[in-house]
This record gives structure tokens, sequence and C-alpha cells, in this order.
């Protein structure tokens, strides 16, 4: 199996409660950097320390079971290829996503989403559909 990358919208689903984290902690699930700005910036983005110590755990304990993927000059050439390819294409998508696109497309990584429509954008993105319990 090819190691994947565990997108932001799966991990806030877990964060949720909508999806368990054990499947996605095995070995060859890997997360960028990116996603871990993403997760820590809605624990402080909390309406009320009840919230924010809840989100917060769950964080704490991703990263503490998921290996991160750092953005290096490798990721930003594919970035800066990727992000010019899409603009000229009128296809832009978000910008912490093209990174995370980019991040699995430099170290040849399968993105686990629960938002193919957006990353479906990417030309050469492998791509695997994650549905939450709470979607329909």
């Amino acid at each position: 199996m090819a190691v994947q990358l565990i997108d932001t919208s799966v991990l806030i689903d877990v964060q949720r409660g909508a999806l368990p984290l054990e499947p996605l902690v095995t070995e060859g699930k890997v997360i960028s950097v990116i996603s871990v700005s993403e997760l820590l910036h809605g624990v402080h983005r909390a309406d009320n320390a009840s919230r924010r110590l809840r989100r917060e755990a769950v964080v704490e304990q991703i990263l503490g079971a998921v290996e991160q993927v750092p953005i290096d000059s490798e990721v930003a050439r594919v970035h800066a290829s990727v992000w010019a390819g899409l603009q000229d294409s009128g296809e832009i998508i978000q910008a912490h996503d093209l990174w995370i696109a980019a991040t699995a497309l430099t170290h040849g990584l399968q993105l686990v989403t629960t938002n193919v429509r957006h990353f479906e954008r990417v030309p050469g993105l492998s791509l695997l559909a994650m549905r939450s319990s709470q979607s329909s």
C-alpha cells in the first residue's frame, strides 16, 4: 500500500467525532505541516474554553501519533508549478490546499480527503475519498 497523506478535512472530521482516529494513525499515514497549522488554528479559534480544551486534546493526540511532512524547496517548486498551471486554467484552489497537494505530488503520496471535488482540479494527484459518518 502506498503512503497516504491525510488532508485536514479528514482530521477535522476526527476532531468532530465523525471519523475514528485509529485507522488514520497506522503506519503509512502522514500529514502535512500545513494541516498541523490548520488544526492548531482551529484550537486557537475555539469560541469557549471547553471547546478549546477538547480540540487541543484531539490535535495533540493526532500530532503525537502521525508523522508530519515538512515543506521544503522541492515542495515549493512543485507548488509554484501547480499554482501557475491552475491559475492559467482558471481552476485555482485554496492556498493551504495547494500546499497540501504539492506535498503529496512531491513525495508520491496518495491524498486522503473528504473534499475530492476540490482536489481533483490538481493534475496528477492521486486521491482517495473519505466519507465521515455524518456525510449523507
